[in-house]
């Protein structure tokens, strides 16, 4: 494993003071939906620290759990996430194409629950990926979050891996159109529809009984008639081969990975880890909890990204 232990206590003592002065103005962070986890560790600080020092192109990945400090719930955290939570399961690419009523129960649970979800802000490790963007740090930026926090935080060398909920496009036609004008186009057919979220889901969904979502009208299409889906892969659904290459690519240029906030049990994030290992390039993972990737990891760290990412000098 990689270490800094191997440092003097004098270098040690005088690092520790840096990162611990180092003060940086975020808002506060909503641990609603965080596992819980021990402050940093002065060690990991350090040896995160050198980890990002000795590289110069940086590949990072995030997933769920850079966003959970923003109040968005993830699928799998211990005690916290949607299948501890509850028994509820994410809905299905092949049941949201053929079914009518399955379209209908994600919509209306999904337009109850835009307002709230769409109004979430990117906290502090949005903010310190950017920052390390802006510095030449980090090459190139994968997220496989589709709550577009990473763009409000002024991201741009990213990738959307698994797409973005603030778009929506049409099957049939391939049209795009902004979430927020679908809300308003929602609101329009349904005006006199209310219901009350009986919880709160990832992905902007939230729970609502089958007697409440009856009667919500869901429109289609207002070029070709075809049907409207976020754009976003659901579950059983594949990203796109020319969107896997372009990954790829950017792996491919970069000289060390970072994960962070992610477990990577879904395949279409961890095919890129098993591609940096075999290019043997070091990968460092920060998650509050095991990963896939533990075993052949150079660094696993066990902290909230908004709380460890802030310590660590980019320059």
């Amino acid at each position: 494993m990689f270490s800094a232990r191997k440092l003097s206590g004098g270098c040690r003592a005088v690092r520790l003071h840096h990162f611990r002065s180092r003060v940086v103005s975020r808002t506060s962070p909503n641990l609603t939906f965080v596992p819980a986890c021990l402050p940093p560790d002065p060690v990991e600080v350090e040896e995160l620290q050198r980890f990002v020092s000795q590289s110069k192109r940086l590949f990072v990945m995030t997933g769920a759990g850079v966003s959970t400090e923003s109040g968005i719930p993830d699928y799998r955290s211990e005690g916290v996430g949607l299948y501890a939570r509850t028994d509820r399961r994410p809905i299905q690419h092949a049941e949201f194409v053929r079914s009518a009523s399955a379209r209908q129960r994600y919509w209306a649970r999904n337009f109850v629950g835009w307002p709230q979800f769409s109004s979430h802000q990117p906290n502090a490790a949005h903010l310190v990926l950017r920052d390390w963007e802006k510095l030449g740090k980090l090459h190139w930026l994968v997220t496989q979050n589709v709550d577009a926090l990473h763009a409000k935080a002024g991201s741009q060398r990213m990738t959307e891996l698994h797409g973005c909920t603030h778009r929506v496009f049409c099957l049939g036609c391939g049209d795009q159109t902004l979430r927020s004008e679908l809300q308003e186009h929602f609101e329009a057919l349904n005006p006199t529809w209310k219901a009350e979220a009986l919880g709160v889901a990832p992905d902007g969904d939230v729970f609502l009984t089958d007697e409440q979502v009856c009667t919500f009208q869901v429109p289609a299409c207002r070029k070709c008639g075809g049907i409207l889906k976020p754009d976003v892969t659901f579950f059983g659904d594949t990203v796109s081969r020319e969107k896997v290459n372009f990954v790829h690519q950017c792996l491919a240029e970069s000289d060390s990975m970072l994960v962070a906030g992610s477990s990577m049990q879904v395949y279409s994030g961890y095919r890129f880890a098993l591609a940096a290992r075999e290019k043997q390039l070091p990968i460092a993972i920060l998650n509050i909890g095991p990963t896939r990737l533990d075993h052949f990891a150079s660094l696993k760290l066990h902290s909230r990204c908004g709380e460890l990412l802030p310590l660590i000098d980019a320059h």
